[in-house]
């Protein structure tokens, strides 16, 4: 792993150092892969599933430099047409090695396909790239299991925003993944997802394909003290001393969702060595949310009058149990329950706001920061 300036990192992964705790997470999720189970792992966006994910990976790669570990983060894809094409270019090429001995497998396994093959600008190692026909997709689909069916190697597969599959305009996806997935036993595989409803209705349900085929892990948010411990460390490794007090307060402005306070202590670890202080947190929080402002503008605008009304109530609460009770209505002069059941429904599927065990919350936890100037 290369050395890197600031410790806090909001974005990818760069090796133990720098990951929060997750010791017991990490485990459970090998110990499953080991014993020949699939996973599913579950939890709001920005908890740091993806950041868990490579941390696993990481240690499996230490206990066997063989191991092969492909990542998918299938978030941006609408069909099963992108699904296959984005699988392909996370799996292909990775069996095995050198170039020539992989080559051959792969025009072995892939006759209905074209692969390409580039060099990645960064690595410089090779990079595969899968085209096909639409009508041909399914096929693709097939080779590329075929494929990783000759996995000689531990080899696991971690396909992230699962539950994005069930919002495919085709029919039996889950099934058709399912059936290869079940047949493809050399390859053991997590699935992460951030709609909770989504996944736990994909893998608890008995009508759908997947129900009860993992072991399963709700991803919960690090505590204050590991959390604490942790960025203190690093602070004061460039002189910088972060209380315990002025962490809780880091820690409690964004509810401690992992991605919001790193990005804070992130901006604080650019201060000269000096002992923190609430108003140097508060005033980094406010150049943080000031900085998106423009973009919350513009999202806040698009929303129709009852949408807007709504989102601001529940921000001005922080976390509300009954959005359409009469008491919550009324107290923010919002209209019939009918009219904000819709609203609600908008915003849950736009992911303004998501459901957590407390309430709903809105979650940005940045964007609800400045919802509550409006």
């Amino acid at each position: 792993m290369s050395q890197i300036k600031n410790p806090f990192l909001v974005y990818g992964y760069d090796g133990p150092a720098y990951f929060c705790d997750r010791r017991q997470e990490t485990e459970d999720i090998i110990s499953a892969l080991h014993n020949g189970c699939n996973l599913t792992l579950i939890s709001p966006r920005r908890y740091g599933k993806t950041g868990l994910i490579q941390n696993v990976f990481h240690r499996l790669k230490e206990q066997d430099e063989s191991t092969i570990c492909c990542y998918v983060d299938i978030y941006a894809t609408n069909t099963l047409d992108d699904f296959v094409a984005t699988l392909g270019k996370a799996v292909v090429g990775k069996l095995e090695s050198p170039l020539q001995k992989a080559g051959g497998l792969i025009g072995k396994v892939f006759r209905n396909s074209q692969i390409t093959i580039s060099q990645d600008p960064l690595s410089g190692l090779p990079q595969f790239g899968l085209s096909f026909h639409p009508l041909q997709v399914e096929n693709t689909l097939d080779e590329i299991f075929d494929y990783l069916s000759h996995a000689d190697r531990p080899c696991y597969v971690a396909i992230d925003e699962f539950q994005q599959i069930g919002e495919y305009p085709e029919k039996n996806v889950e099934a058709l993944l399912r059936a290869h997935i079940q047949q493809t036993q050399n390859v053991h595989f997590i699935f992460s997802g951030s709609k909770m409803h989504m996944m736990q209705e994909m893998f608890n349900s008995p009508k759908r394909p997947f129900y009860r085929s993992t072991e399963k892990l709700f991803l919960h948010l690090l505590p204050k003290r590991v959390y604490y411990e942790f960025a203190s460390e690093k602070m004061a490794e460039k002189g910088i001393i972060l209380s315990e007090h002025v962490f809780d307060e880091i820690y409690d402005k964004v509810d401690g969702v992992t991605w919001f306070v790193q990005s804070i202590l992130n901006r604080l670890y650019r201060l000269e060595p000096c002992e923190i202080t609430a108003e140097q947190v508060r005033d980094t929080v406010n150049r943080i949310v000031r900085s998106e402002e423009e973009d919350y503008k513009r999202i806040f605008h698009i929303l129709t009058l009852n949408q807007s009304k709504l989102l601001l109530a529940i921000a001005r609460e922080s976390v509300v149990k009954e959005p359409l009770a009469a008491a919550f209505l009324q107290k923010h002069q919002l209209k019939t329950p009918s009219s904000m059941q819709r609203a609600l429904q908008y915003l849950l599927e736009h992911e303004y706001i998501y459901r957590s065990e407390n309430g709903y919350i809105i979650y940005d936890r940045f964007f609800g920061l400045w919802l509550r100037t409006v």
